[in-house]
Protein backbone atom coordinates (compact mmCIF):
# COMPACT_ATOMS: atom_id res chain seq x y z
CA UNK A 1 0.00 0.00 0.00
CA UNK A 2 1.14 3.52 -0.84
CA UNK A 3 -0.22 6.74 0.63
CA UNK A 4 -0.33 9.92 -1.45
CA UNK A 5 -1.02 13.18 0.37
CA UNK A 6 -1.75 16.40 -1.57
CA UNK A 7 -0.83 19.25 0.77
CA UNK A 8 0.47 22.11 -1.38
CA UNK A 9 -2.16 24.65 -0.29
CA UNK A 10 -1.16 27.80 1.59
CA UNK A 11 -3.55 27.21 4.50
CA UNK A 12 -4.90 30.76 4.35
CA UNK A 13 -7.91 29.98 6.60
CA UNK A 14 -5.54 28.92 9.37
CA UNK A 15 -3.45 32.08 9.39
CA UNK A 16 -1.53 33.43 11.24
CA UNK A 17 -0.39 29.92 12.23
CA UNK A 18 0.51 28.95 8.66
CA UNK A 19 2.66 32.00 7.96
CA UNK A 20 5.66 30.08 9.33
CA UNK A 21 4.51 26.45 9.49
CA UNK A 22 2.70 24.59 6.68
CA UNK A 23 -0.74 23.54 7.94
CA UNK A 24 -0.11 19.76 7.81
CA UNK A 25 2.92 20.21 10.08
CA UNK A 26 1.01 22.01 12.84
CA UNK A 27 1.12 19.76 15.90
CA UNK A 28 -1.92 18.28 17.60
CA UNK A 29 -1.04 16.73 20.95
CA UNK A 30 2.64 16.34 20.10
CA UNK A 31 2.33 15.10 16.51
CA UNK A 32 1.90 16.96 13.22
CA UNK A 33 -1.53 16.72 11.60
CA UNK A 34 -0.11 14.80 8.64
CA UNK A 35 1.61 12.27 10.90
CA UNK A 36 -1.65 11.56 12.74
CA UNK A 37 -3.37 11.18 9.37
CA UNK A 38 -0.83 8.63 8.15
CA UNK A 39 -0.89 6.68 11.42
CA UNK A 40 -4.68 6.42 11.35
CA UNK A 41 -4.72 5.33 7.69
CA UNK A 42 -2.13 2.65 8.44
CA UNK A 43 -4.31 1.33 11.26
CA UNK A 44 -7.42 1.19 9.06
CA UNK A 45 -5.61 -0.37 6.09
CA UNK A 46 -3.96 -3.06 8.20
CA UNK A 47 -1.14 -3.48 5.68
CA UNK A 48 2.49 -2.47 5.43
CA UNK A 49 2.90 1.04 4.03
CA UNK A 50 5.39 0.84 1.20
CA UNK A 51 5.75 4.57 0.58
CA UNK A 52 4.28 7.97 1.43
CA UNK A 53 4.25 10.61 -1.29
CA UNK A 54 3.92 14.19 -0.03
CA UNK A 55 2.77 16.72 -2.66
CA UNK A 56 3.86 20.15 -1.46
CA UNK A 57 4.42 23.72 -2.56
CA UNK A 58 7.51 25.77 -1.75
CA UNK A 59 7.73 24.70 1.89
CA UNK A 60 11.51 24.83 2.26
CA UNK A 61 14.11 22.24 3.21
CA UNK A 62 13.24 22.10 6.92
CA UNK A 63 9.63 21.19 6.19
CA UNK A 64 10.68 18.63 3.58
CA UNK A 65 13.09 17.03 6.06
CA UNK A 66 10.32 16.90 8.66
CA UNK A 67 8.02 15.11 6.22
CA UNK A 68 10.67 12.57 5.28
CA UNK A 69 11.33 11.99 8.98
CA UNK A 70 7.62 11.35 9.58
CA UNK A 71 7.69 8.63 6.92
CA UNK A 72 10.81 7.17 8.53
CA UNK A 73 9.13 7.09 11.95
CA UNK A 74 6.29 5.14 10.36
CA UNK A 75 8.77 2.57 9.08
CA UNK A 76 8.54 3.50 5.42
CA UNK A 77 10.13 5.80 2.85
CA UNK A 78 8.93 9.24 1.94
CA UNK A 79 8.94 10.98 -1.43
CA UNK A 80 8.58 14.69 -2.03
CA UNK A 81 6.62 15.92 -5.05
CA UNK A 82 5.88 19.51 -6.01
CA UNK A 83 2.73 21.20 -7.24
CA UNK A 84 3.98 24.49 -8.70
CA UNK A 85 0.55 25.88 -9.63
CA UNK A 86 -2.85 25.54 -7.89
CA UNK A 87 -4.61 23.79 -10.78
CA UNK A 88 -7.02 21.60 -8.86
CA UNK A 89 -7.23 18.30 -7.02
CA UNK A 90 -6.66 16.09 -10.07
CA UNK A 91 -3.57 18.05 -11.06
CA UNK A 92 -2.22 17.88 -7.50
CA UNK A 93 -2.51 14.10 -7.28
CA UNK A 94 -0.97 13.60 -10.73
CA UNK A 95 2.13 15.45 -9.52
CA UNK A 96 2.86 12.19 -7.65
CA UNK A 97 2.36 10.03 -10.75
CA UNK A 98 5.43 7.91 -9.91
CA UNK A 99 3.62 6.72 -6.77
CA UNK A 100 0.32 5.95 -8.50
CA UNK A 101 0.68 2.20 -8.97
CA UNK A 102 -0.63 -0.80 -7.08
CA UNK A 103 -2.77 -0.18 -4.02
CA UNK A 104 -2.95 3.54 -3.24
CA UNK A 105 -4.74 5.62 -0.63
CA UNK A 106 -5.06 9.31 -1.48
CA UNK A 107 -5.72 11.54 1.54
CA UNK A 108 -5.96 15.32 1.65
CA UNK A 109 -4.01 16.61 4.60
CA UNK A 110 -6.58 18.75 6.43
CA UNK A 111 -8.78 15.78 7.37
CA UNK A 112 -8.58 13.55 10.43
CA UNK A 113 -11.09 10.89 11.39
CA UNK A 114 -12.22 8.13 13.71
CA UNK A 115 -12.88 5.34 11.23
CA UNK A 116 -14.58 2.47 13.01
CA UNK A 117 -13.91 0.08 10.11
CA UNK A 118 -11.18 -1.97 8.45
CA UNK A 119 -10.61 -1.22 4.77
CA UNK A 120 -11.69 -3.90 2.28
CA UNK A 121 -8.77 -3.67 -0.16
CA UNK A 122 -10.27 -6.16 -2.63
CA UNK A 123 -12.67 -3.47 -3.93
CA UNK A 124 -11.78 -1.45 -7.06
CA UNK A 125 -12.15 1.68 -5.01
CA UNK A 126 -13.42 3.00 -1.70
CA UNK A 127 -14.59 6.57 -1.18
CA UNK A 128 -14.47 7.49 2.49
CA UNK A 129 -17.62 9.35 3.54
CA UNK A 130 -19.45 10.67 6.56
CA UNK A 131 -23.20 11.13 6.94
CA UNK A 132 -24.01 14.82 7.48
CA UNK A 133 -27.21 16.67 8.39
CA UNK A 134 -26.87 19.30 5.65
CA UNK A 135 -25.28 17.82 2.52
CA UNK A 136 -25.75 21.04 0.51
CA UNK A 137 -22.35 22.28 1.73
CA UNK A 138 -20.42 19.18 0.59
CA UNK A 139 -19.60 16.93 -2.30
CA UNK A 140 -21.68 13.76 -1.96
CA UNK A 141 -21.93 10.34 -3.60
CA UNK A 142 -24.93 8.86 -5.41
CA UNK A 143 -25.52 5.11 -5.16
CA UNK A 144 -27.09 2.26 -7.09
CA UNK A 145 -29.47 -0.22 -5.47
CA UNK A 146 -26.52 -2.53 -4.76
CA UNK A 147 -24.82 0.29 -2.81
CA UNK A 148 -22.09 0.81 -5.41
CA UNK A 149 -21.41 4.42 -6.35
CA UNK A 150 -22.95 5.73 -9.58
CA UNK A 151 -21.99 9.39 -9.43
CA UNK A 152 -20.89 12.48 -7.57
CA UNK A 153 -22.71 15.76 -6.89
CA UNK A 154 -21.00 18.90 -5.62
CA UNK A 155 -23.04 20.90 -3.08
CA UNK A 156 -26.45 19.55 -4.14
CA UNK A 157 -29.32 22.05 -3.99
CA UNK A 158 -31.82 19.20 -3.83
CA UNK A 159 -31.31 16.09 -1.71
CA UNK A 160 -29.55 13.23 -3.48
CA UNK A 161 -27.47 11.80 -0.61
CA UNK A 162 -26.23 12.67 2.86
CA UNK A 163 -22.93 10.82 2.42
CA UNK A 164 -20.33 13.57 2.20
CA UNK A 165 -16.90 12.85 0.71
CA UNK A 166 -14.29 13.53 3.40
CA UNK A 167 -11.23 13.64 1.13
CA UNK A 168 -9.79 10.12 1.50
CA UNK A 169 -9.89 7.59 -1.36
CA UNK A 170 -8.60 4.03 -1.83
CA UNK A 171 -7.74 2.53 -5.24
CA UNK A 172 -6.86 -1.12 -5.81
CA UNK A 173 -4.89 -0.15 -8.92
CA UNK A 174 -3.33 3.30 -8.83
CA UNK A 175 -2.54 3.11 -12.54
CA UNK A 176 -6.25 3.40 -13.37
CA UNK A 177 -6.36 6.64 -11.41
CA UNK A 178 -3.14 7.91 -12.99
CA UNK A 179 -4.44 7.26 -16.51
CA UNK A 180 -7.72 9.10 -15.88
CA UNK A 181 -5.94 12.06 -14.29
CA UNK A 182 -3.60 12.26 -17.27
CA UNK A 183 -6.59 12.14 -19.62
CA UNK A 184 -8.05 15.24 -17.95
CA UNK A 185 -4.77 17.11 -18.31
CA UNK A 186 -4.16 16.03 -21.91
CA UNK A 187 -7.67 17.04 -22.97
CA UNK A 188 -7.83 20.18 -20.82
CA UNK A 189 -11.01 19.05 -19.04
CA UNK A 190 -11.56 21.57 -16.26
CA UNK A 191 -14.26 23.10 -14.08
CA UNK A 192 -13.81 26.72 -13.03
CA UNK A 193 -10.29 26.53 -14.44
CA UNK A 194 -9.21 23.54 -12.34
CA UNK A 195 -8.76 19.82 -12.98
CA UNK A 196 -11.14 17.96 -10.67
CA UNK A 197 -10.62 14.54 -9.11
CA UNK A 198 -14.34 13.75 -9.29
CA UNK A 199 -14.19 13.95 -13.11
CA UNK A 200 -11.52 11.24 -13.11
CA UNK A 201 -13.55 9.15 -10.66
CA UNK A 202 -16.65 9.44 -12.83
CA UNK A 203 -14.66 8.29 -15.89
CA UNK A 204 -13.53 5.24 -13.92
CA UNK A 205 -17.14 4.43 -12.99
CA UNK A 206 -18.22 4.84 -16.62
CA UNK A 207 -15.59 2.26 -17.62
CA UNK A 208 -17.08 -0.32 -15.29
CA UNK A 209 -14.99 -0.03 -12.11
CA UNK A 210 -16.98 -0.62 -8.92
CA UNK A 211 -16.58 1.87 -6.10
CA UNK A 212 -18.16 1.60 -2.67
CA UNK A 213 -18.16 3.79 0.42
CA UNK A 214 -16.86 3.41 3.94
CA UNK A 215 -18.58 5.69 6.44
CA UNK A 216 -16.31 7.06 9.18
CA UNK A 217 -17.70 7.49 12.69
CA UNK A 218 -16.22 10.97 13.05
CA UNK A 219 -14.87 13.50 10.55
CA UNK A 220 -12.48 15.98 12.13
CA UNK A 221 -11.63 19.23 10.34
CA UNK A 222 -8.45 21.30 10.60
CA UNK A 223 -9.51 24.04 8.21
CA UNK A 224 -9.51 27.07 10.53
CA UNK A 225 -8.29 27.91 14.06
CA UNK A 226 -11.56 27.14 15.88
CA UNK A 227 -12.05 23.84 14.04
CA UNK A 228 -8.41 22.88 14.67
CA UNK A 229 -8.73 23.54 18.41
CA UNK A 230 -11.90 21.42 18.51
CA UNK A 231 -10.21 18.65 16.53
CA UNK A 232 -7.21 18.72 18.86
CA UNK A 233 -9.53 18.30 21.82
CA UNK A 234 -11.24 15.36 20.17
CA UNK A 235 -7.89 13.75 19.30
CA UNK A 236 -6.91 14.05 22.96
CA UNK A 237 -10.14 12.30 23.98
CA UNK A 238 -9.78 9.53 21.40
CA UNK A 239 -6.07 8.83 21.99
CA UNK A 240 -5.75 9.31 25.77
CA UNK A 241 -5.77 5.56 26.44
CA UNK A 242 -3.33 4.65 23.68
CA UNK A 243 -0.73 7.42 23.84
CA UNK A 244 1.36 8.88 26.65
CA UNK A 245 0.35 12.52 26.80
CA UNK A 246 2.40 13.93 29.69
CA UNK A 247 6.12 13.58 28.98
CA UNK A 248 8.49 12.48 31.73
CA UNK A 249 10.58 15.65 31.53
CA UNK A 250 7.80 18.01 32.68
CA UNK A 251 8.00 20.21 35.79
CA UNK A 252 4.67 20.47 37.61
CA UNK A 253 4.63 22.72 40.67
CA UNK A 254 1.36 23.06 42.56
CA UNK A 255 -0.76 22.62 39.41
CA UNK A 256 -3.96 20.69 38.70
CA UNK A 257 -4.01 18.78 35.41
CA UNK A 258 -7.50 17.74 34.23
CA UNK A 259 -7.23 15.06 31.48
CA UNK A 260 -7.08 14.74 28.61
CA UNK A 261 -4.05 17.02 28.38
CA UNK A 262 -0.84 16.79 26.37
CA UNK A 263 2.28 18.41 27.88
CA UNK A 264 5.51 18.24 25.91
CA UNK A 265 9.10 17.67 26.95
CA UNK A 266 10.72 20.37 29.06
CA UNK A 267 7.51 22.25 29.85
CA UNK A 268 7.26 23.99 33.23
CA UNK A 269 3.79 24.38 34.78
CA UNK A 270 3.47 26.39 38.03
CA UNK A 271 0.34 27.27 40.03
CA UNK A 272 -2.02 26.45 37.17
CA UNK A 273 -5.22 24.64 36.32
CA UNK A 274 -4.70 22.98 32.93
CA UNK A 275 -7.43 21.10 31.07
CA UNK A 276 -9.43 19.48 29.89
CA UNK A 277 -8.57 19.24 26.17
CA UNK A 278 -5.36 21.24 26.24
CA UNK A 279 -2.21 20.64 24.17
CA UNK A 280 0.99 22.29 25.42
CA UNK A 281 4.04 21.80 23.22
CA UNK A 282 7.61 21.27 24.38
CA UNK A 283 9.54 23.93 26.27
CA UNK A 284 6.58 26.06 27.35
CA UNK A 285 6.61 27.97 30.62
CA UNK A 286 3.16 28.54 32.10
CA UNK A 287 2.45 30.06 35.50
CA UNK A 288 -0.52 31.33 37.52
CA UNK A 289 -2.93 30.52 34.71
CA UNK A 290 -6.11 28.62 33.92
CA UNK A 291 -6.31 27.03 30.46
CA UNK A 292 -8.90 24.76 28.83
CA UNK A 293 -9.83 23.78 25.25
CA UNK A 294 -6.63 25.35 23.91
CA UNK A 295 -3.52 24.61 21.82
CA UNK A 296 -0.18 26.15 22.79
CA UNK A 297 2.89 25.97 20.51
CA UNK A 298 6.54 25.38 21.37
CA UNK A 299 8.60 27.54 23.73
CA UNK A 300 5.70 29.85 24.55
CA UNK A 301 5.52 31.77 27.86
CA UNK A 302 2.16 32.35 29.56
CA UNK A 303 1.82 34.22 32.86
CA UNK A 304 -1.33 35.12 34.80
CA UNK A 305 -3.69 34.27 31.96
CA UNK A 306 -7.14 32.68 31.62
CA UNK A 307 -7.57 31.03 28.21
CA UNK A 308 -10.37 29.07 26.60
CA UNK A 309 -10.99 28.02 22.99
CA UNK A 310 -7.66 29.50 21.96
CA UNK A 311 -4.87 28.67 19.52
CA UNK A 312 -1.47 30.07 20.50
CA UNK A 313 1.59 29.77 18.29
CA UNK A 314 5.21 28.99 19.13
CA UNK A 315 7.73 31.35 20.76
CA UNK A 316 4.90 33.65 21.87
CA UNK A 317 4.43 35.48 25.18
CA UNK A 318 1.14 36.32 26.90
CA UNK A 319 0.69 38.11 30.21
CA UNK A 320 -2.29 39.26 32.25
CA UNK A 321 -5.13 38.34 29.90
CA UNK A 322 -8.54 36.70 30.24
CA UNK A 323 -9.97 36.01 26.81
CA UNK A 324 -10.13 33.74 23.78
CA UNK A 325 -7.09 34.24 21.55
CA UNK A 326 -5.87 33.31 18.09
CA UNK A 327 -2.20 34.29 18.32
CA UNK A 328 0.55 33.46 15.83
CA UNK A 329 4.21 32.54 16.31
CA UNK A 330 6.62 35.05 17.85
CA UNK A 331 3.77 37.31 19.05
CA UNK A 332 3.57 39.12 22.38
CA UNK A 333 0.52 40.35 24.33
CA UNK A 334 0.65 41.97 27.78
Amino acid sequence: MKIVIPMAGMGKRLRPHTLVTPKPLIELAGKPIVQRLCEDIREVVGEEIEEIGFIIGDFGKEAEDNLLNIAKQLGTKGKIYYQREPLGTAHAILCAKESLSGKVTVAFADTLFDAGFTLETKEDGIIWTHKVEDPSAFGVVKKNADQTICGFVEKPKEFVSNEAIIGIYYFKDGENLRNELQYLIDNNITKSGEYQLTDALQNMLDKGLKFKTNDVKEWLDCGNPQATVETCGRVLELKQNSEKFVCDEVTNENSLIIPPVYIGKGAVIKNCVIGPRVSIAEGCKISDSCIKDTMVGKQTVIENVVLKNSMIGSFAKIENKEQNLNLGDYSCIN
